[in-house]
């Protein structure tokens, strides 16, 4: 008489779980990164047409009472719990946004700066930085 098996044996069900509990240790983490990195990304691209407004709050000579309203951006927005805009008169500016995301960039401060020549930075220091968009320090 023959016997032939069909299907697995609890040993052979038991090693793929645990390759598979392995792969998803591994993965979790760099998923985590990579939407960190998409809520920071998205996070700039939200204040980044501020520029525009403060440009041309610059350029009406309109220093005083700017915000983030003024120069059309809405405070709090989807990736930003606050944005704060502040120009001086010498043509320094900023755009602040305090990022809305997962336990990796939430809190932490996005900034674009406006030196007085008309150039501008992104500064976020306190997000690390292979969560930070290319050019932003």
């Amino acid at each position: 008489m023959r016997c032939e098996s069909k299907g697995f044996t609890l040993i052979e069900l038991m090693i793929v779980v645990a390759i598979v509990a392995v792969l998803a240790a591994v993965a979790m983490p760099v998923y985590q990164n990579y939407v960190a990195k998409t809520q920071v990304t998205a996070a700039l691209s939200e204040i980044a047409p501020g520029k525009n407004g403060i440009e041309t709050a610059l350029a009406n000579g309109q220093t005083t009472s700017v915000d983030a309203t003024y120069i059309g951006l809405r405070s709090p927005s989807s990736h930003c719990s606050a944005v704060v805009a502040t120009v001086g008169a010498d043509g320094i500016a900023r755009i602040n946004c305090v990022v809305v995301g997962n336990a990796r960039v939430q809190g932490a401060s996005l900034t674009l700066n406006r030196d007085a020549g008309g150039q501008w930075t992104c500064a976020a220091p306190a997000i690390s930085e292979i969560h930070r968009p290319r050019n932003c320090n």
